[in-house]
């Protein structure tokens, strides 16, 4: 190697590998922050769709015990521990769940109960709530 010939690396059984310098990494960082942050407002929606999945699933779970019930007991039940539902932790409870859940109304003949959101997905201060009925279906009544 002659003095005047920059050294990029180091020599490997007679092969130079060429390195990455430090400026030449944080452009690249740069540049990969840039394109999230012009991403991210995109992806918001997606993100929220994702995570309200997990009150669908719950809900589900919800009118398949209160289902049961009913066809033991002839009546909805209004009272989540007689249904043997235990809803998931939420993240304020140092567990997963984004979501609590609460029956709102419940006799012989029908049902609903709620799921809400206890975190703001995309930051506008919409929460997003789901509800379902005797009919199975979850629906969503605020849309974050």
């Amino acid at each position: 190697m002659s003095p005047t010939q920059p050294n990029y690396g180091k020599v490997l059984l007679g092969k130079k590998i060429k390195a990455i310098n430090l400026q030449e990494t944080l452009i690249v960082l740069a540049i990969i922050g840039i394109l999230l942050l012009l991403a991210l407002p995109n992806l918001m929606p997606l993100i929220s769709k994702a995570k309200s999945v997990e009150a669908q699933v719950q809900l589900k779970a919800l009118y398949n015990a209160q289902t049961t019930y009913r066809y033991m007991y002839s009546k909805y039940s209004l009272n989540l521990d007689e249904l043997d539902f235990e809803a998931p932790k939420t993240v304020k409870e140092n567990g997963t769940a984004n979501y609590v859940y609460e029956i709102i109304s419940a006799d012989n003949g029908q049902f609903k109960a709620r799921a809400e959101a206890i975190t703001d997905f995309d930051g506008d201060g919409i929460f997003n709530v789901w509800e379902i009925d005797e009919n199975g279906n979850p629906k969503q009544t605020v849309k974050d």
